[in-house]
């Protein structure tokens, strides 16, 4: 029996019908497991974002699975796409697992981002931002779950006044939630906040209440003021600005 070829790349184009029942409407992003694309619904018109997992990275279905249960469990976070069902097609004869999702409008991160002068939002901005990031993060860390690859490609955000509604297009490494990974998160989280701002370039000129959440992006610092990303929401509802 001929070995099967490694699939790390559907490139659907737009309009391509698959399963018969979903038409691909653009490529959303793609990542390690596989590849997320906005799709509708034909019998119904309705648009989905769909996860395509690669055969090598779901033995068995076990990460659609892992994922999906997952994405119920914590249902009620807000940052997090709601998960509706899965479906399976046919690729090049191999079986594909589709997880399909919510859609959200919105723009990545990194893409509203570039649209700043200079590639830097304004502190006051930024704060907003963050303090959107860090209360959804907050749901998922209450819940003892983590994030564990948060950044500016896998945010997607919408802006309405002053405030920031943000959702996370991927999920979750699959091993049990330890306390480093929740650190790993908030870390992350002050990260987005620094590349925000400007990153190194713009550092230096940044206000004391700026530089008390950064804390010049030592690890150990970070940690020391905030464990969880409900502490760093706290901090921002609270931080006395001189």
């Amino acid at each position: 029996m001929a070995a099967r070829c490694r699939i790390d790349h559907f490139g659907f184009e737009p309009g391509t019908v698959i399963a018969g029942k979903y038409r691909i409407e653009a490529l959303l992003g793609a990542g390690w497991e596989g590849e997320v694309y906005k799709i509708t619904e034909l019998g119904t018109g309705i648009e989905r974002a769909a996860k395509l997992f690669f055969p090598h990275r779901n033995p068995r279905n076990s990460a659609a699975k892992r994922y999906a249960v997952k994405l119920h469990k914590l249902r009620h976070c807000n940052i997090l796409i709601q998960y509706y069902t899965q479906d399976f097609i046919e690729f090049e004869g191999q079986r594909i697992t589709l997880l399909l999702s919510e859609f959200v409008e919105g723009e990545l991160l990194s893409t509203l981002l570039k649209r700043h002068r200079g590639s830097a939002m304004h502190p006051f901005e930024a704060l907003h931002l963050l303090h959107a990031l860090a209360a959804g993060m907050a749901e998922v860390h209450m819940a003892r779950e983590y994030h564990g690859d948060l950044h500016t490609d896998n945010i997607i955000v919408r802006r309405f006044g002053l405030r920031y509604e943000v959702k996370l297009i991927d999920l979750f490494h699959w091993e049990a939630p330890r306390r480093e990974n929740i650190h790993a998160d908030v870390c992350d989280l002050v990260r987005i906040f620094y590349d925000a701002l400007g990153g190194a370039r713009r550092y230096r000129n940044q206000g004391p209440e700026v530089k008390s959440i950064i804390c010049g992006l030592k690890r150990t610092l970070i940690l020391k003021k905030f464990r969880t990303a409900g502490q760093l929401r706290d901090y921002l509802e609270t931080i006395n600005w001189q």
